[in-house]
Parts: structure tokens; sequence; C-alpha cells
């Protein structure tokens, strides 16, 4: 409940220099009032020495900070103690506010939850916020800020204001009959409608890019058994994740890495190998892994198709099968065992020879995978990306309620779709208000003189 003082350790748990602890809630000052030696000023750092609200005894010595609301992060009074971080000070503190009446710990998300209902954030903000967090790369920590800083959201919003004056026009129409209203509202409203559904499409055009940095560039491993799969792996991960064998078979399920590429991530995968498999085989659990390893292909973004060199006069056919010149690598491995340059009946794809062994031609082949990375996602750093399915889902049933408002000639039915489009646009910023129309008609027509 939110009359409820919630509580919790905002840093990482376990033994540190300093441990945050929030407080927010209307009792929060109860803290400072009760366990402290003295009151600091708003938003002024104070040392203050913590005592325990029962028997009075000596907490810490720390930093105290009070955020009066609505000027704070939830928008309620918060109180933050900044704590040695010792294991034994933080739990005595948290133990201690325990104590306090309508004092409780907070749930998972409960802080940030308190922002929205208080109107600090709007849902995509609180998703840059989670997303920032959660950020392990450049590319990924740029683009959760310019969420968290309101870009996607500014974007939207943009679009439901101007559905909000076409849907004002058109009731006004509607309602109003017998006022002195501008002629030809309805067609100026398709053809606003026309634009603003070109700029959402425009928007949705994107590869996926967002969602892409946000989750991972997903990059597999495939080829024939005993290629180098597994030692590509590790040699691009730079560290043994994956068990290397002359065994064929060796691995069966998919082996993940996730690398830093020019400030994406990237995630690669190991893969069962690829062969064809006589149609009485007992051995489901390679006909499993050659089905996964399919699947895997097919939803990668980039595939590396590794051969063996000494089986260039036969390559493996079910790797053959899933190459696509524009979208996969090539890569001839264990070119060591030969000093010839023979050819390969590869050539119409990109194809970097490697040696796992020796480590030749390796960094050629990274910095391969860092200029694919960058030429498909540049464009993701620069532009309030869509970052989640969600928000793309909301886009297209709204461009599916703008088509259906362009095919009636009746403007009641043209306003009930613009009403649905408005609502899912709402839905992305979790911001739905209807009575946004009266203040527009209100603003811009003088009715009723």
């Amino acid at each position: 409940m939110a009359s409820e003082t919630i509580f919790a350790l905002s840093t990482a748990p376990g033994q540190a220099g300093v441990a945050v602890i929030r407080i927010s809630g209307s009792k929060a000052k109860v803290v400072l009032e009760e366990m402290s030696s003295s009151f600091p000023e708003p938003r002024v750092a104070a040392l203050i020495k913590l005592f325990d609200p029962e028997d009075k005894a000596e907490l810490d010595r720390c930093l105290a900070l009070w955020f009066p609301g609505p000027g704070s992060f939830t928008g309620e009074d918060v109180v933050e103690l900044h704590l040695h971080g010792g294991r034994a000070v933080v739990d005595g503190t948290i133990e201690a506010l325990a104590k306090l009446p309508n004092f409780r710990p907070a749930e998972a998300g409960e802080f940030t939850r308190r922002a929205f209902d208080n109107d600090k954030l709007d849902l995509t903000e609180v998703e840059g916020l989670s997303d920032l967090i959660a950020a392990e790369t450049e590319a990924q920590r740029k683009q959760a800020i310019r969420q968290m800083d309101g870009e996607l959201s500014k974007l939207v919003e943009g679009w439901r204001d101007r559905l909000v004056r076409m849907l004002a026009y058109l009731e006004a129409e509607i309602d109003f009959p017998d006022e002195e209203l501008e002629e030809g509202i309805s067609t100026q409203v398709k053809h606003n409608i026309e634009q603003l559904k070109s700029d959402i499409k425009h928007h949705l055009d994107d590869s996926h890019r967002g969602e892409r940095l946000r989750n991972g560039i997903k990059i597999a491993i495939v080829g024939p058994p005993n290629a180098g799969k597994s030692s590509l792996l590790n040699a691009l991960a730079r560290r043994e994740v994956a068990i290397v064998s002359d065994v064929a078979g060796t691995t069966r399920d998919i082996i993940e890495v996730h690398l830093d590429l020019s400030g994406y991530p990237v995630i690669v995968s190991d893969t069962a190998g690829l062969r064809e498999i006589e149609e009485n085989t007992t051995d489901g659990i390679e006909l499993e892994g050659i089905r996964r390893a399919k699947l895997h292909a097919e939803s990668a973004d980039l595939c590396l198709a590794v051969f063996d060199i000494e089986d260039r006069d036969n390559f493996d056919q079910e790797t053959l099968k899933l190459l696509d010149k524009t979208s996969n690598f090539v890569v001839i491995n264990k070119c060591d065992k030969t000093e010839e340059n023979p050819s390969i009946p590869v050539s119409d794809f990109d194809v970097t020879k490697i040696s796992t062994k020796s480590g030749e031609g390796i960094d050629s082949l990274l910095e391969k995978l860092n200029t694919w990375v960058i030429s498909n996602m540049g464009q993701s750093g620069s532009s309030s990306g869509i970052t989640r399915q969600r928000h793309r889902s909301a886009l297209i049933e709204c461009l599916d309620s703008l088509g259906r408002s362009l095919e009636t000639d009746l403007p009641e039915l043209c306003a009930e779709d613009l009403r649905l489009a408005t609502r899912y646009l709402g839905r992305i910023t979790g911001k739905v208000d209807v009575e946004e129309l009266l203040d527009v008609i209100f603003r811009d027509f003088c009715i009723g003189k």
C-alpha cells in the first residue's frame, strides 16, 4: 500500500565501502526524527549518528539525505542513509527500521512503481531505467539513457497529441454541427491520418534494432562435426568455454558466450555438428542437437559457417543449405595444415581462412564481425528506437486502427478508430486520458461563442 513507508538496501549486498538504504513514504522523516542525532536540510548531505529507535544504541555514523516530496525520485518523502558497508551495520539498520510503525521492506521494483504512480516517470522511462541498470555495453548504456531521458516517450506523445487534435476536430464536427466550424474538417483529418500513419510505419521499419541492441545480436556458429566450431568459440571468447574433442558429436546442446563488439552486445552460440543422419539412426540426442542447431541458425542475425579445409572437396551439404549470401560468413579452419592456397567451393561468400590452433586469421575475422555489427546496428545509436516487443505491438495495433479510420466515410466510425489508436499509443507510456479531448476542443474552437 502506498500509505506504508518502505525501505530497502539500494546497493549490492555484501561487504563494501558504502551501502545505501533508501526509505520512501509519508513517514520517512520519522527515521531522522527518532533515529538520528540531527535533521539535515533538504537535499544537503549531513553527517549524523544513527540510533536504534528502541534502545538508542548507536548503529553507525553515516551521511543522511532528506528529499521532501514531491521533489524526489518517488514523488514521496524520501530519506537516504549512506552507511558504512559492513554486513553488521546494514543488517542492524534494516532491523531497526522494521521496528518503526507502518514501515516495511520494499518489494522488488516498488520504489520505481511509486515513481510511476506519482507521475515522476512514464512506462518507457521506467523501462529505460531498468535497461540502464542491466546495460553491459556502451551502446546499451546510451540507448537506455536516451529512453530514460524520455526520447521515446516524447516521440510517442507527439504522435498521440496529433491524434488527440484530429479526434477533437472530428468530435466537434459531430457534436456541434450547427456551429460555424471550418469547412472540410473530415478531409483535413484524413490527410493528417495518412501523414501520421506514414511516420509510424517509417519508425517501425527499423529491422528491430532497438530490441536487438537491448537483448543482444545473435551470431550462430554452424558447420559439420570436427570443423572447429567449439575451438572458434573459445578463440573469440579468449577463454575455454566449450569442450574441444576429436570425437564427433561432442557438442550436443547450444553453448553461448556474451561478447562486446564495438560497444554492442553480441551472443555467440556454438551448435551441434550438422551432417546427414541415416533414417534408422538410434542416436536421438544427436538428432535433437542437429534440430536445435538448425533452428538457432534460422533465428540468428548472422551465421558463421565453419568448414575444415581438408574437406574442401566435399563440404557438408546440411551446412551449405543454411547459407544466405547476405547474412553469413564462411570460415575455413585448420589452414595451418596446408601451405598451399587451394580454391574453395564457396567463393561467392565472404570467406575468412583461419587456424584456431595457431590463431591465424582470428583478428581478421573479429575485424569483419566488428564492421558487420557497426553497419547493421550503428543507426540504433542515434534515434529513439523501439526497445521492446510491447512497444512494437502497440504501434502495429495503432496502425491497424488508423487504417480502418481511413476506410470509412462516417465521421462517427472514424472517430471511434482514432480513439482506439490513441489508447494504443497511451499504452506505451502508460498515459490514457480522454479528458484531453475537451481541453483541445475548448482551446481551438469558440463553441457557443
